[in-house]
C-alpha cells in the first residue's frame, strides 16, 4: 500500500531571489504594453513573450547548460512558473515543451534529439504538442490504436490522435504509437515518437470549442515517417515514460491556479467587509490554495530529488482541479453578475470565460475518475 507523504519544503534563498526578479520582469513587461495580463495564462500562446522568457533563462532551468539549459533547482523553476501564472503571462508557447517534452527528451532522447531541439526549446523556439488521446477511447490511453511499423531507417506512423492543444501552432509533437500488436498486457507494446509536425501525412484539423477558440486540434498521421533517433527510449516502453511524464503534468501549480485570477477578483469584488457566507467561502479557498501549494511544493521536491511521485502528483491534479471548478461556481452565487463571453476586463467577462473553462479542468491531464483509480490502488482500496 503507498504512503502519501507531502513533507513540507521550505524555499530556499535562491528561489525567493528569482520570485522578485520574475515579478520585476512581468511589471516592466506589463507597462510596455506587450502583454495584458490572461484568464488563462498557460493556454495563451505568445512566441513573442516566450522569446523573451528563453532569453532570461526561464526555460530549461533545470537542464545541463551543455543543451542550452541553466542548471537551476526544481524549486526555482517552481517558483519561476508560479509566479508567470499568478501574473498573467502568456506562456502557452513554451509550456509543454518545458514542462514534460524537454525533460523527456533529456531522460529518454537520442543525443542528436537532445542537441538538436533541447537548445531550441530553452531559447523559446521550439514548441511542442502532446499525442495521447485518441477518438473513442477517453482518457483509456491504453486502447492506443495509433501504428508505428518498421520501415528503412525508420518508422511510419498511421493514425489519429485527438484533443492535440496548439498542434496548429507547434512544431513538434510526441506521440505515442503501439509498435507491436496488443497483448493481454495492455500496457505492452507501446512507444513514443518526437513527430516533426511538418512531415508530409500531417494533417491538423481544428476542434472549435464552445466559446469559439481554436485550441485543440485532430492530428491525422498517413504514413508519417520519424526517423531511428526520434524514437524516445526502448521501443515498447512508451507506457512507462506517459505515467512517468504525467507526474510532470499533474503536479504543478497550473493544475490549481486556472481560476486563480476570478478568486482575486472576486475577494475585490466582494469587498472588505464580506457578509458571513461570503468570508466563510473566501476563508475555506484561501485555505484550500494554501494546502494545494503544499502538496505541489512537495512534489516539486521530490522531483528534484529524482522520484517519479506518481500517485501523488494524481492527487494534486485531482484536488486541485477540482478546486479549480468550485471558485467560478460558487462565486456566481455570491456575486450578482452576468456571465458574458467577451474577453474584456469587466468581471463578468472574467466569470463568463471561466465558466465555460471549468468544465474541462478535471478532464485535460487524465479524467478525475481515472485519477481516483489510481489513488484507490495507491491506497490498497482495488
Amino acid at each position: 500500500m503507498h504512503e502519501f507523504r507531502f513533507e513540507p519544503v521550505r524555499m530556499p534563498a535562491s528561489a525567493e531571489k528569482i520570485r522578485l526578479e520574475v515579478r520585476a520582469f512581468l511589471a516592466e513587461e506589463i507597462a510596455k504594453g506587450s502583454f495584458t495580463p490572461s484568464r488563462n495564462s498557460w493556454n495563451t500562446f505568445d512566441p513573442a513573450f516566450s522569446r523573451k522568457c528563453g532569453g532570461r533563462g526561464y526555460i530549461g532551468m533545470r537542464w545541463p547548460k551543455a543543451y542550452g539549459g541553466h542548471e537551476r533547482s526544481a524549486l526555482e523553476r517552481y517558483v519561476v512558473t508560479e509566479e508567470m501564472l499568478a501574473g498573467g503571462a502568456p506562456v502557452g508557447a513554451h509550456w509543454i515543451a518545458d514542462r514534460q517534452s524537454g525533460p523527456q527528451i533529456l531522460r529518454h532522447g537520442s543525443e542528436r534529439a537532445r542537441q538538436l531541439l533541447l537548445p531550441k526549446i530553452a531559447a523559446g523556439e521550439c514548441f511542442f504538442s502532446i499525442g495521447m488521446s485518441e477518438p473513442d477511447s477517453g482518457s483509456d490511453l491504453a486502447a492506443v490504436r495509433t501504428k508505428a511499423t518498421r520501415a528503412d531507417g525508420g518508422w511510419k506512423i498511421n493514425g489519429t490522435k485527438v484533443w492535440t492543444s496548439n498542434a496548429h501552432r507547434t512544431n513538434y509533437k510526441i506521440t505515442l504509437a503501439r509498435t507491436s500488436p496488443r497483448e493481454e498486457d495492455r500496457h505492452a507494446g507501446m512507444t513514443q515518437f518526437i513527430v516533426d509536425l511538418a512531415s508530409p501525412g500531417i494533417t491538423v484539423r481544428p476542434i472549435i470549442n464552445l466559446y469559439g477558440g481554436h485550441d485543440f486540434n485532430q492530428v491525422v498521421y498517413d504514413d508519417v515517417f520519424v526517423p531511428d533517433d526520434m524514437v524516445m527510449g526502448e521501443v515498447g516502453s512508451g507506457w512507462k515514460m506517459v505515467t512517468g511524464e504525467l507526474a510532470f503534468e499533474r503536479s504543478g501549480p497550473d493544475r490549481f491556479l486556472s481560476t486563480y485570477q476570478l478568486l482575486v477578483e472576486s475577494v475585490r469584488k466582494i469587498g472588505p467587509q464580506p457578509d458571513a457566507r461570503s468570508a466563510c467561502e473566501i476563508g475555506r479557498f484561501v485555505a484550500h490554495l494554501a494546502t494545494l501549494r503544499r502538496m505541489s511544493t512537495s512534489v516539486a521536491g521530490m522531483l528534484e530529488r529524482g522520484a517519479q511521485p506518481i500517485v501523488e502528483a494524481a492527487l494534486v491534479k485531482d484536488i486541485g482541479t477540482t478546486f479549480e471548478r468550485e471558485i467560478p461556481e460558487t462565486f456566481r452565487h455570491l456575486i450578482p453578475t452576468e456571465p458574458t463571453l467577451g474577453r474584456g476586463p469587466s468581471y463578468g467577462e472574467l466569470l463568463g470565460l471561466a465558466m465555460l473553462r471549468a468544465p474541462s479542468f478535471t478532464i485535460r491531464g487524465g479524467t478525475r475518475e481515472v485519477l481516483r483509480g489510481m489513488i484507490a490502488r495507491g491506497l490498497g482500496l482495488r
